[in-house]
C-alpha cells in the first residue's frame, strides 16, 4: 500500500502513529466516519471526521468527532469570521488533493486553516483519515494540532 501524503507527513515528522485499515465499500450509505467507527469498533467520540467549510469565502478545515456535527456558527466564531457554510465538495477535493470520505487534515495539497474540536484534548489518542477511504491514523491530539497548525475550539454539537 503506497503511503498517502498524510502518512508521509507523519513519517517525516517522526510522529508516533498507528495506521488502521478497514473495508470502506459501502461507507457512503451510512457516512464515511460512521463506517470507520463501525468497522474499527471505535468510540465515535474519539474518531474525528475532516470537513471543509467556507468561512467568509475562505476554505477552512473543521475536525469534529463522528459522534457530533459541525456547528458552522461556532466555526465562524473560532476563525474570526462572520459566516460559515459547507464547502462545495469539488472545491474541497481540488484544494486538499483528497477525495470525499478520505480527506485528511494532514498533508493537504494546499494547507488550509484548521480548527480541531476541543473535545479531542480529552483523549490520549484520536483517529482521523489518513488520506484514503478505508485508512485511518491514530495519533496524539497534540501531534495532530501541531502538524496542522490548528487551533482548538468547541465547534461540534
Amino acid at each position: 500500500m503506497a503511503a498517502t501524503p498524510a502518512v508521509r507527513v507523519l513519517e517525516k515528522a517522526r510522529v508516533a502513529h498507528t495506521l488502521r485499515t478497514y473495508d470502506a465499500g459501502h461507507a457512503s450509505d451510512q457516512g464515511y466516519g460512521e463506517a470507520a467507527v463501525a468497522a474499527l469498533g471505535s468510540d465515535p467520540r474519539q474518531v474525528f471526521k475532516t470537513l471543509v467549510a467556507s468561512v467568509d469565502g475562505r476554505l477552512t478545515v473543521a475536525v469534529v468527532p463522528v459522534a457530533g456535527t459541525l456547528d458552522l456558527k461556532a466555526l465562524a466564531t473560532a476563525t474570526g469570521g462572520r459566516k460559515a457554510v459547507m464547502a462545495d465538495p469539488a472545491d474541497a477535493e481540488r484544494t486538499t488533493g483528497y477525495v470525499r470520505g478520505g480527506i485528511s487534515p494532514l498533508g493537504q495539497k494546499k494547507p488550509l486553516p484548521t480548527v480541531v474540536d476541543d473535545s479531542a484534548l480529552g483523549f490520549a489518542t484520536v483517529m482521523v483519515s489518513a488520506g484514503r477511504r478505508g485508512l485511518q491514523v491514530e495519533l496524539a491530539p497534540a501531534d495532530l494540532i501541531a502538524l496542522t497548525k490548528a487551533r482548538t475550539a468547541p465547534i461540534a454539537r
